[in-house]
């Protein structure tokens, strides 16, 4: 996968936070890479990356190649916030140039994050967790709403302004801006990025390899992950496969299981491993640590339709974690449990029911492994074609050679 060769989709197998950027980062330095496109999720997407050099940001809706001047492309999948787009452009320098966006997707307003927001006080200490910039809102909104606003809407002042006015009177205004102040942000977004139509992607891909960059985890997908502690996004491979006609799959697992905010996590454990770039935060909740747990990674490859490959990173974490294991069995209720058998497509009372068991699980069989990413690798039964020990892309080694 380090050579040139095949578009590639990166998706993180996990709960989030296992390396995404980092990943994208490394295979945009180790061979040529005509664009990044991002398929799902939005600004809530925090993909840590930092150049050997020490240069670090948080990539959010801009990709994790633009360090190497890898241009961006938010497909029609993606909820755009130009608010926060503007200010991660600024961050960056406002590479303006790199990006070019699908005018069908979706846009987020400061209405659809101020409603998140209500929600999740609403909750309380019942919280599902969410990282409170409006993703939710944008998607329930668009799915009851035909003329839910989309980005090539910016284009056109009045309907613009019409669109605009609808989400702020159905949800309310809470304490977001003035409408006007909105609509002139949002065509001066317009006026600062590249709004294209579908035929744009299909001749990215016609150019040369791209790399799909994924946001969050196949555990919090959806349909999925653990109702309803999971996104309002598809986070396996499928908005790739209606993207893009072949390519190859590459899941990204760290050495240990982690998780921000609420929800199961069967082997959540002290394991004294602090991060610098995760902590606590004000609507995801606390950045919590565990085991690497094997059983959840499977049922994570099983049903994102398999991978041709892996990425693992933290492989330093182990030599700094002497109580880390590997978990494969769970004991629930006194059975041995080392699968997790998928339901129905779609069917949130099995995902709902299924967050009920793993709720009583407990760690079963738990070892530690002489060789990390070998014994990972044996277990989601995949080559491991990227290890990562520390952040920076001189930290990668590219173990095997993937046939393309």
């Amino acid at each position: 996968m380090n050579g040139p060769a095949g578009h590639v989709a990166v998706v993180d197998l996990g709960y989030g936070d296992a390396g995404k950027g980092t990943v994208v980062d490394a295979l945009c330095a180790s061979g040529p890479v005509t664009a990044v496109i991002r398929f799902n999720g939005g600004a809530q997407a925090a993909h840590n990356v930092v150049t050997p050099a020490g240069r670090h940001h948080t990539f959010a809706q801009f990709g994790s190649g633009t360090f190497h001047g890898v241009p961006t492309h938010l497909s029609r999948f993606v909820l755009v916030d130009p608010l926060a787009l503007a200010a991660e452009a600024a961050a960056l320098g406002n590479p303006f140039h790199l990006l070019t966006i699908d005018g069908d997707a979706l846009l987020v307003t400061p209405w659809h994050r101020a409603a998140n927001r209500a929600r999740e006080r609403r909750r309380g200490g019942a919280r599902h967790g969410s990282c409170g910039m409006g993703i939710g809102e944008t998607m329930a909104y668009a799915l009851s709403h035909a003329d839910a606003p989309r980005v090539a809407d910016v284009l056109s002042p009045a309907r613009l302004r019409t669109r605009l006015a609808a989400v702020r009177d159905t949800l309310g205004a809470f304490d977001a801006p003035p409408l006007d102040d909105v609509v002139e942000a949002f065509q001066a977004f317009g006026r600062a990025v590249s709004i294209v139509d579908g035929g744009h992607l299909d001749r990215l891909l016609a150019r040369g390899r791209c790399v799909f960059e994924g946001a969050q985890g196949v555990l919090l997908d959806e349909w999925r992950g653990w109702h309803p502690y999971t996104t309002w996004s598809t986070t396996t491979f499928a908005n790739v496969a209606a993207l893009c006609p072949s390519f190859e799959r590459l899941g990204v697992v760290r050495t240990y299981t982690t998780r921000h905010g609420a929800g199961p996590f069967v082997t959540e454990a002290p394991l004294g491993l602090s991060e610098a770039h995760n902590g606590v935060g004000e609507w995801q909740g606390a950045f919590r640590i565990g085991h690497f747990d094997a059983v959840a990674h499977r049922y994570a490859v099983e049903v994102a339709g398999g991978v041709d490959a892996l990425a693992v990173t933290h492989l330093d974490a182990p030599a700094r974690a002497p109580g880390l294991r590997i978990c494969t069995s769970y004991d629930l209720d006194g059975a041995r449990w080392d699968r997790i058998t998928p339901g129905p497509p779609r069917d949130l009372g099995h995902q709902a029911a299924l967050t009920a068991l793993l709720d009583r699980a407990r760690p079963g069989d738990l070892h530690r492994p002489a060789d990390w990413s070998a014994t990972i690798g044996d277990l989601l039964g995949a080559p491991v074609a990227l290890e990562s020990y520390g952040p920076a892309t001189t930290d990668k080694r590219w173990p095997v050679a993937v046939p393309q």
